[in-house]
């Protein structure tokens, strides 16, 4: 017979183990013990990743400042907002982007339990395909939160995560300068940014629009680093990571 204070503490290493992923959050702590994670690449490019889309008004608005720049990037995209603009979705892969998952809802996997996340990360994976007629190969969890259940439901799903090393923090009321700012201040080569081409969980309405503005900007801040602007497809994929040997995750090879 297991004894009550026994019992609370296998459930409590039991949550420990399910929350401990979500340690990786910290930039810091990523980048030194998981760089894939953390999406550091070839040290001559810089990813660029876009998360919460795609959205009728902000999908299109970024990808035509992307063909501005003739640069191209990596979606990441919620099986729900799919589902009502497959169009756009469809669109952001003619373009010669890339489409990734985002899951379905943009709920933290913290608050949520094994199956539910299996079934979350399942499903956005066959709507993504389905709309775009492409089978995304990356994964990024609702605010970068990953717990076990996460890594479990993507390796299934045959998706590999990947975070950020620099963001704008452009879901806020910031300016074009601030967006571009912020990125600047983390941004190094074989590094990859993190924007939103999506105000559906933003704080604020039309927040996309200081991230398309803020885009020529960060044009200048990559040319100064000397780096190249593409998607994950090339930047991890198509060479071999910074320190390769470390960045892999189980059954998935680098």
């Amino acid at each position: 017979m297991i004894r009550p204070a026994a019992a609370l503490g296998v459930a409590a290493i039991a949550v420990a183990g399910w929350a401990a992923p979500a340690l990786l959050r910290a930039r810091v702590l990523r980048v030194a013990a998981w760089p894939g994670l953390a999406g550091i690449g070839r040290p001559g490019s810089v990813a660029l990743t876009f998360d919460d889309g795609p959205d009728p008004d902000g999908t299109p608005a970024v990808l035509d400042a992307l063909g501005r720049l003739g640069w191209t990037a990596t979606f990441f995209m919620l099986g729900a907002q799919v589902k009502r603009h497959p169009d756009v979705a469809a669109a952001v892969v003619a373009a010669g982007h890339e489409a990734a998952v985002h899951g379905f809802s943009h709920r933290n996997h913290l608050a949520r339990g094994p199956a539910e996340v299996h079934r979350d990360v399942a499903l956005a994976t066959a709507v993504v395909a389905a709309a775009t007629g492409a089978q995304p190969s990356w994964f990024r969890p609702p605010y970068g939160v990953l717990t076990l259940g996460s890594l479990v439901a993507a390796r299934r799903a045959g998706l590999r995560p990947v975070l950020w090393t620099a963001w704008g923090r452009d879901w806020e009321a910031r300016s074009p300068a601030q967006v571009a700012g912020t990125v600047g201040g983390r941004l190094r080569p074989g590094g990859t940014v993190l924007l939103h081409d999506s105000d559906c969980v933003a704080r604020v309405a039309g927040s996309w629009r200081s991230t398309v503005q803020a885009l020529p900007r960060l044009a200048e801040l990559v040319e100064q680093l000397g780096c190249t602007v593409g998607p994950l497809r090339d930047h991890l994929a198509g060479g071999r990571p910074a320190q390769a040997g470390r960045e892999s995750w189980p059954g998935t090879a680098c």
